[in-house]
């Protein structure tokens, strides 16, 4: 089965890519730019450069491709980029979603969409798949209005929506647990907010979600995140301890000490039961996830 995975240079692009090639699927991989993945050469591996803002290129690498089944994970993710340059984030987060999908119902091929907490609001969390969105920055609105996009999709479509991905950087972009070792292993301190409530999620339980997922042809929206509740300095915290770093350079602080062009939704996290019980998913636990982000440093 041939599998084309966009944004497949980004940290989830990474290990979804490896985890496909190692159950035998066939991998049409693309990104901006130039490959940034270590599998060239791999069997059953191809890379293609393919900007969603190009029509035409975007038209021909999925003409070519044929793919069985798609995993649409390509997007500006940072949220202070989407608010800084709306025009663009909406042309490759939402009308490169539209394309894709007009190419995707020639064929009819199965259509996942990777989609995020921050579709919502922030104001309650614990937030199940039915749940009226109502995102509260660029960013959001742009993975909202692709979200209606995948919906009226006359073919198979998924949606997954995530929480504060975590886990080892392959391809260059750090998240929270490496930040936190960088900067303490330097003794530079490190404000990290205490007042946004996140269901964090280990990058691999993310993946085994999407298998499942494949592996069913699951139609519907499906949250895959980590079951704990935690604050983003909770995780620091908890890794600087198992690190053996000197948590006192932690310094807690809220949103409102940050002046960031993009506003954060404080309680997102999301429910998972439907995910379980449809899917078969199940994270590990956040010290799990500790022990394996770290267990190859």
């Amino acid at each position: 089965m041939k599998i084309l995975v966009t944004g497949a240079n980004g940290f989830l692009g990474y290990y979804l890519c490896r985890a496909l090639l190692s159950h035998g699927y066939q991998v049409v991989a693309t990104g901006r730019g130039e490959c940034r993945l270590p599998f060239i050469g791999t069997p059953n591996f191809s890379y293609f450069p393919m900007d969603l803002v190009d029509s035409n290129q975007t038209r021909t690498i999925v003409s070519q491709a044929a793919a069985d089944f798609i995993f649409h994970a390509a997007a500006i993710g940072k949220p202070d980029d989407c608010e800084l340059n709306k025009e663009l984030a909406t042309r490759i987060n939402t009308a490169g979603t539209s394309l894709l999908l007009e190419l995707a119902t020639i064929s009819c091929t199965p259509f996942c969409y990777i989609s995020t907490d921050f579709v919502f609001d922030g104001n309650s969390g614990n937030y199940k798949e039915e749940d009226l969105v109502n995102p509260v920055n660029h960013y959001g609105v742009t993975k909202a209005e692709a979200e209606l996009l995948v919906r009226s999709y006359p073919g198979v479509w998924s949606i997954v929506r995530t929480v504060l991905v975590y886990g080892r950087p392959m391809t260059g972009r750090s998240n929270l647990l490496s930040i936190v070792q960088e900067k303490l292993n330097a003794g530079q301190p490190y404000a990290v907010v205490d007042d946004q409530i996140r269901t964090p999620t280990y990058v691999e339980d993310l993946v085994n979600g999407l298998l499942l997922l494949l592996q069913k042809r699951a139609n519907g929206i499906y949250h895959l995140c980590g079951e704990e509740v935690l604050t983003p300095y909770q995780m620091a915290l908890q890794t600087a301890n198992y690190l053996g770093l000197d948590p006192a350079l932690l310094i807690r602080t809220n949103s409102n000490a940050f002046k960031q062009p993009a506003r954060r939704p404080l309680i997102t996290g999301l429910i998972i039961d439907k995910s379980k019980q449809e899917l078969g998913f199940q994270p590990r636990s956040f010290l799990q996830g500790l022990q394996a982000t770290f267990s190859s440093s």
